[in-house]
């Protein structure tokens, strides 16, 4: 479904002229303009605001070369996974240490301080780790894509630029977050319409990814498997 039709639908349902274009004419068209802005806002907070939908899941990958302490975030990153862990190929059994703090960072640096498994963190834009990688060595990590619109000219962005982009999440959310959105905006009842978008977003998040095998009350499965002594017991 594209932005112009998730748009027609919408002032179809708010009780605005249906339009035959968003871009065609923007520039003097100040209900466009305002389904635009909507449309921009909606896709992102439901892509990012909500949950770590599948769809924009992905990967970075770096190399070492023996020299390099900091890398550039992917340029699509938004944020890291909530459960995300930066892991060395080097070391199989447990993920480096992040450091929250850059304070902490430098005082490390500082004193020659050092956890044995690695340690990472970010800050301006790049992820430094130490000690550094060696050649070929490569740390990897999941992360969420910043970039929620399926571009007609190709590949993907974080905005609409066209009436065929697409959003790469569920159209129906969309439609159906910017109709009360747009009603709460303008001063009308939005509660029933702000329901029906949190039943289908409740019903979105819960079928985004597959159900675990239980045990008790824990899922099966080895990230929930904790390593209590990774190194032979001593005799």
């Amino acid at each position: 479904m594209s932005l112009l039709t998730v748009v027609k639908d919408v002032c179809a349902t708010v009780g605005v002229q249906v339009p035959q274009t968003v871009f065609g004419g923007i520039a003097n068209n100040r209900t466009m303009q305002e389904m635009l802005a909507l449309a921009n806002e909606m896709a992102q907070r439901i892509s990012f605001d909500t949950r770590d939908w599948q769809m924009l899941q992905t990967q970075a990958l770096f190399t070492g070369d023996g020299v390099a302490e900091r890398f550039l975030l992917p340029a699509d990153f938004k944020r890291m996974l909530l459960t995300a862990n930066v892991r060395r190929s080097t070391d199989t059994v447990a993920p480096m240490l992040f450091i929250p703090d850059l304070d902490e960072w430098i005082d490390r640096r500082v004193n020659n301080t050092t956890e044995g498994r690695g340690e990472w963190i970010i800050s301006g834009g790049y992820i430094w780790f130490w000690p550094v990688l060696g050649v070929g060595v490569t740390a990897r990590f999941p992360y969420l894509q910043r970039n929620c619109v399926a571009l007609t000219s190709g590949g993907y962005g974080d905005s609409f630029m066209t009436d065929t982009d697409s959003f790469r999440l569920d159209e129906r959310l969309l439609k159906l977050g910017m109709i009360w959105q747009w009603k709460a905006q303008k001063g009308s009842p939005y509660a029933e319409d702000m329901g029906s978008y949190s039943d289908a977003l409740a019903n979105a998040m819960g079928h985004d990814a597959p159900a675990p095998i239980m045990i008790d009350r824990r899922p099966m499965s080895h990230h929930n498997r904790g390593v209590a002594y990774p190194w032979p017991v001593p005799t």
